[in-house]
């Protein structure tokens, strides 16, 4: 079960990123259908951790594909 930005890329760890308007990166994705065993699968159902230090930190969303301040600018490499 992969997680999609509103603009339908998958999410993947390591993305760069907007938040609100303020850059950042994926941390991590937990994925139930990787790891069913992570506490955020079993907590939340899956998600994605994004880290934006200005004003965030780190910000645990549970549905990217529809959190319209979550923005992709660049790949990982």
């Amino acid at each position: 079960m992969p997680f999609f930005y509103m603009s339908g890329d998958e999410v993947r760890a390591g993305d760069k990123i907007t938040y609100h308007g303020e850059p950042g990166e994926i941390e991590s994705v937990a994925d139930p259908a990787v790891d069913p065993h992570n506490w955020h699968v079993t907590e939340f159902g899956g998600g994605v951790m994004v880290k934006e230090p200005k004003f965030f930190g780190l910000v645990f969303i549970h549905d990217p594909a529809n959190d319209e301040d979550l923005q992709l600018v660049a790949r990982a490499e």
